[in-house]
């Protein structure tokens, strides 16, 4: 098992290559950064998750990457089943991302967080009548709910926490009820999602917190802007809680470079940047990013990501066999 950076983390190479599914400038600034700190280069290659798999998985041995960063539990899950990833311990990870955050052999570790709310439009829904994700398939949201598709990697994750909590009996019924409160067709992205229920085309859907804060923020122009004004993001109780995160890869040319990068990146000063990039939470607190605070705070359900992703598949089945199209 490859074990903390340390002194020997130069071993190598002085560069290191990185497989991103994050594409954020802000990111590339923190590369910089921890080259300007450790004198390791960073190659940088951004790209779709699934795309990033099957590169690594095609080029084998001969791959240039040395980490591999990809968003949401299911997709590092994956990455794991297909062995891409090497197990890792280090001292300094183990302090700074929180077990339920990171896989128990060091495979990956957690580097940022993304919630799953409710939106609301006050105008058609009372915000104080959803308290927990069980209310959103309530008969009285009959017409008035939006939701994204069953390809959403997110949603899957929603689906395999509630497994985990409540069991898939429980979950079934909880997404038959939800399909049974559908007003519109499947939203493909958060984005549109969350401008149907500003103009009122439902009443309330779910979505993760960095597109409505990407929306009020102004990132996507003064229109969207306007539009995230109308809406109140709920905080279901307890609620889920998915990240983003990396591990060294199995035949890197330079895994204690790697795993150097990686502890910079989940460090409370490394972390902070990587998750204002994208509006997301740090792996510990709420942050200090304004337009995340106007939310308010929330409890997390802790539950673990590695058994999430481990449950991707038979959330799948459940949602395609409830009506979750």
């Amino acid at each position: 098992m490859l074990t903390g950076a340390g002194s020997s983390a130069l071993a190598q190479s002085n560069e290191i290559g990185v497989y991103s599914g994050r594409h954020y400038n802000t990111d590339k600034e923190l590369y910089r950064q921890f080259t300007a700190r450790t004198g390791i280069k960073v190659k940088l290659l951004e790209a779709k998750d699934d795309a990033l798999i099957e590169r690594l998985r095609n080029e084998g041995a001969n791959t240039p990457a040395d980490v591999l960063v990809l968003v949401d539990a299911a997709r590092l899950d994956r990455a794991t089943d297909l062995g891409l990833l090497r197990p890792t311990s280090s001292a300094a990870l183990r302090r700074d991302v929180p077990a339920n955050l990171r896989d128990a052999q060091g495979r990956w570790y957690g580097l940022t967080r993304r919630v799953r709310v409710a939106v609301v439009n006050p105008a058609m829904v009372q915000p104080g009548s959803i308290r927990t994700y069980a209310d959103l398939a309530r008969p009285g949201l009959k017409g008035k709910l939006c939701l994204r598709d069953s390809k959403s990697v997110y949603n899957q994750s929603l689906v395999a926490d509630q497994i985990i909590q409540r069991g898939e009996a429980a979950t079934a019924a909880w997404v038959k009820g939800m399909t049974a409160n559908m007003t519109q067709p499947y939203f493909t992205s958060d984005t549109p999602l969350i401008r149907a229920v500003a103009n009122g085309q439902c009443g309330v859907g779910l979505v993760n917190t960095y597109y409505v804060a990407r929306m009020l923020s102004g990132d996507s122009g003064a229109a969207d802007q306007a539009l995230a004004r109308k809406v109140k993001v709920v905080f279901p109780n307890p609620a889920h809680v998915n990240i983003s995160g990396a591990g060294v890869t199995r035949h890197s040319n330079n895994p204690q470079a790697a795993l150097r990068l990686i502890e910079f990146l989940a460090s409370p000063t490394g972390g902070k940047g990587y998750a204002e990039a994208n509006h997301e939470y740090p792996l510990k607190g709420n942050g200090n990013n304004p337009v995340l605070r106007s939310f308010g705070t929330f409890r997390s359900d802790r539950v673990s990501a590695e058994q999430m992703g481990a449950r991707n598949r038979i959330a799948v089945r459940l949602m395609q066999g409830n009506g979750w199209k």
